[in-house]
């Protein structure tokens, strides 16, 4: 199966606007783009240059796991306004990282509260037609509060929202960081996939020996690290692409690959950046073309 392949913005990318980037992404041969915000000039110049939205970053994430209930009441408002936005440029996949306003609150308390605010959410993405993709990023260091980055918990929280409406951005790169099976998980949940990203991560036994599982005493050695591991742009580290691609292709996955480049490798320069894209791109396109 052919799949649309594309990217999250990189910020220096970014920094020219979007034509600019929609221009360049596809005269490298990209499909779509993730935007942190859908916009009328952002639908033009997508369409312009052929190039479709992928998800789009929901602005509220945060709010909407306070402690407070007016602020978890704005916040569910404020989304479903932002939903009623994107439906109308159409948009379809709503990206969501569940990190809470406290950055020090159990992830079963987070729980309890998300549990609280999300099923009217969800209830307006079903009638929107949107589709929420969270991310498996576990968090800031010392306490990782970000919900929905295990097996563990996305039982529990499909097991509360049954809708397809709320599902994941699968990532393995996070899965591969964490000890957890990337190919086991995405047999397990690849029907709740909304949405996909293109990104790895390398696992550094030396590291690994110095310092085990904790983060770096004295700093990380790489960027995007905390010691026995970094993200890398997928190839470059211990993904297993082609299984993935035959299990998405298995679960009838319809959506996008977006690369989301975080590799200290290819960051800092504009070359840097487009150079990380177009390689993540090829190795990807290997499987998913």
């Amino acid at each position: 199966m052919t799949y649309s392949i594309g990217m999250r913005i990189p910020p220096i990318i970014g920094r020219g606007g979007i034509r600019n980037t929609a221009a360049w992404a596809a005269e490298i041969g990209l499909d779509i783009l993730d935007v942190s915000e859908l916009t009328s000039e952002a639908k033009q110049a997508c369409n312009e240059f052929g190039i479709g939205i992928g998800s789009v970053d929901a602005r509220h994430t945060a709010q909407l796991l306070s402690r407070d209930d007016a602020r978890r009441s704005e916040a569910v408002e404020a989304t479903k306004r932002q939903m009623d936005t994107m439906a109308e440029l159409g948009g379809s996949v709503m990206f969501m990282c569940l990190v809470p306003e406290d950055l020090s609150l159990p992830r079963s308390e987070g729980f309890a509260i998300w549990k609280d605010s999300f099923p009217e959410v969800v209830r307006h993405a079903e009638q929107r037609g949107i589709y929420i993709a969270i991310k498996g990023w576990p968090g800031p260091a010392p306490h990782y509060p970000t919900l929905g980055c295990t097996p563990e918990m996305w039982r529990a929280m499909f097991e509360a929202i049954p809708s397809k409406h709320f599902g994941l951005n699968y990532d393995p790169s996070h899965l591969v960081r964490l000890g957890i099976d990337h190919l086991r998980a995405l047999s397990e949940f690849g029907e709740r996939v909304n949405h996909c990203h293109g990104k790895d991560t390398e696992l550094l036994n030396e590291e690994l020996y110095e310092s085990g599982v904790l983060p770096a005493t004295f700093g990380a050695k790489y960027g995007f690290s905390e010691g026995s591991w970094r993200y890398t742009i997928p190839g470059h580290g211990a993904v297993e692409w082609s299984k993935v691609a035959v299990r998405l292709d298995r679960l009838g996955y319809k959506g996008a690959i977006s690369i989301e480049l975080e590799d200290h490798r290819f960051w800092g320069s504009l070359e840097k950046e487009q150079q990380g894209i177009v390689k993540a791109a090829e190795h990807l396109r290997t499987y998913f073309k």
